[in-house]
């Protein structure tokens, strides 16, 4: 679905993804993992255009995002769960939801509001209540119900087990699951190792903005060395 093709992207003067090379099968869980400060989050705002690389390619299909806006890049199929959720905190639960509904699917398996609430009982509930009085789990839950409103083809999710209590995080990653066997393709960044090995398809280790380790979960959990090293487990 994706290709990430010799990467390079600096943040000012820092040179932080170094020639990352990465794809992301459609319909799979493709997991990002690395220590703090290795550039997970750079790659994925350099894949939505947020920051703009100084080489490589990002191929989507047939087609390079290099130096799309991240709103052409939305509208061609990929939705963002920011680290930090960033949802809007002086909006209703509701009108965080539908500024970013986008009907671009039909059928039993778009994406509409009552689906949303379907998943999301709590949100149903709490619709009245600004963005701000919710939660920090319950944020977290906003912001990829608000992602899925755009009705992606891929869904980034950049941390989002960050903060939360383990009752969250088991429930995030039933949601992501269940995602996942719907045919929507993810490209989950995270930190906890848990969560990552039970999701993934595929994985990648980043480190210093390099790719530095890629493949299964089994052949991760093999590999005391690599996690050791790379991921302190």
């Amino acid at each position: 679905m994706i290709e990430v093709s010799d990467l390079h992207t600096y943040r000012g003067l820092n040179y932080v993804l170094q020639g990352v090379n990465l794809r992301i099968d459609e319909g799979a869980c493709t997991v990002l993992l690395g220590r703090n400060g290795m550039g997970k989050t750079t790659l994925v705002h350099t894949m939505m255009g947020m920051i703009r690389p100084r080489s490589g390619r990002i191929t989507f299909g047939d087609e390079d995002l290099v130096g799309k806006q991240p709103f052409q890049i939305a509208r061609r199929g990929i939705a963002l769960v920011p680290q930090g959720r960033r949802i809007f905190p002086s909006l209703t639960v509701e009108e965080n939801l539908t500024l970013a509904a986008r009907g671009s699917a039909a059928g039993p398996r778009a994406w509409t509001l009552d689906r949303v609430y379907d998943l999301f009982g709590n949100l149903a509930e709490r619709r009245r209540l600004r963005g701000g009085q919710l939660s920090g789990g319950e944020q977290q839950m906003l912001a990829i119900a608000r992602a899925l409103l755009a009705n992606p083809r891929l869904l980034l999710m950049d941390e989002p087990s960050e903060g939360l209590a383990p009752v969250v995080i088991e429930r995030i990653g039933e949601i992501v699951a269940d995602l996942r066997r719907g045919g929507l393709s993810v490209f989950l960044v995270e930190q906890n190792y848990g969560l990552a090995i039970a999701l993934a398809d595929t994985g990648y280790i980043l480190s210093n903005g390099r790719v530095v380790w890629h493949g299964t979960p089994a052949e991760l959990e093999d590999s005391a060395g690599v996690r050791e090293t790379y991921l302190g487990v």
